[in-house]
């Protein structure tokens, strides 16, 4: 007996080394294996429809599965991502050679404010944008200079991109093609009750497709709405800064006011009031009303978290993890909320662990 339980926990410290060992080698593609299940657990219905009308071949079913992936999603990224960087570009060459002149722009507004707001502005020590435009300029002229120094880091970076990339696409084809088996080999493996782990497998499943229809997709169509309001109305960088709203459409209670906001305000106080007040109105009825008609929606009753949940786990999920963290904070808010219900799921009966 002291021999089995010997061999049993060394089997056991050898799973958890090997397991940690393995965590560890794959942890730099972390992002790559992240969104490579993701794309899988979003597109596995598209897959299964594909596989029934291919007569049930997972080959040819995962490779057009994941070309449709690659045309509808990631290769808008890149042409967005393109044009972000070069209207980034641009702004800052504005800025720098002295076409846009934020402290005249600022001035202009303090003007058309009224006299206890300049008041406030003025205590605040908020007046005066002149250095800040300075200190701009000497950034964006100083950030030229090393660019020669840098071209190896930014050719690695590259690099790191398109592996990631290609272990991305490789990853999605394979989770597509042999998903359910390897599902049932990790169900086999895992100690809980069959009852449990199915329980806590559709609640991933459909954690992470709200996530991202719920609060990407969203914020997707939030941006793309104000830049186009953004583009009717002249504003120089419509298409950065429907990028930026729709980052931050991504936080609930802030989301994309703070850009289209401002710049209604800078209408307003330019003498510009149609386009302002118009502004404020499709700001308001068009992109501020999709969040609370299509959310609930793509979302659904059962997976859809309070706000301040939202809020705080994308804004941990970012600090923690960079851009990843959009769909980590959440996946994981979500499933601690899972977890705890089947905890405390009377319902559950003998399925609830402990």
């Amino acid at each position: 007996m002291q021999t089995e339980d010997l061999q049993r926990k060394a089997f056991v410290t050898l799973l958890v080394t090997v397991s940690v060992a393995f965590l560890w080698v794959i942890f730099p593609m972390f992002g790559a294996v992240l969104w490579g299940v993701t794309f899988a657990i979003l597109f596995t219905p598209l897959h299964n429809r594909l596989q029934r009308s291919l007569r049930f071949r997972p080959t040819w079913a995962a490779a057009l599965t994941t070309l449709l992936v690659l045309l509808l999603v990631v290769l808008p990224a890149v042409l967005v991502s393109g044009m972000v960087v070069q209207e980034a570009s641009t702004l800052i060459e504005k800025l720098r050679s002295g076409e846009i002149d934020l402290a005249a722009y600022y001035r202009r507004l303090m003007g058309a404010l009224p006299a206890w707001a300049t008041r406030l502005i003025e205590g605040a020590g908020l007046a005066d944008l002149s250095s800040v435009q300075d200190r701009l300029k000497e950034s964006a002229a100083g950030g030229s200079q090393p660019i020669a120094r840098r071209l190896w880091v930014m050719g690695q970076g590259t690099l790191d991109f398109a592996v990631n990339f290609f272990v991305m696409v490789y990853l999605l084809f394979f989770l597509l093609r042999d998903g359910p088996r390897l599902m049932q080999r990790i169900r086999r493996a895992t100690p809980l009750d069959p009852a449990v782990q199915a329980r806590l497998a559709r609640n991933f499943s459909a954690v992470v497709r709200s996530t991202v229809k719920g609060n990407i997709l969203v914020a997707l169509l939030q941006g793309a709405l104000g830049g186009v309001a953004l583009l009717v109305l002249g504003i120089p960088g419509a298409v950065l800064w429907a990028v930026v709203m729709a980052f931050l459409s991504l936080l609930p209670a802030v989301g994309a006011a703070m850009v289209w906001g401002p710049i209604a305000i800078y209408l307003l106080s330019m003498g510009q009031v149609a386009q302002g007040l118009g502004l404020v109105a499709y700001g308001t009825l068009v992109i501020g009303l999709v969040d609370n008609l299509l959310r609930p929606i793509l979302v659904g009753k059962e997976t859809r978290m309070p706000d301040w949940v939202v809020l705080i786990s994308t804004i941990g999920g970012m600090s923690l993890f960079g851009i990843n963290g959009f769909v980590i904070g959440p996946v994981v808010a979500a499933l601690f909320i899972a977890v705890w219900d089947l905890a405390t799921d009377d319902s559950s009966g003998r399925a609830a662990p402990g």
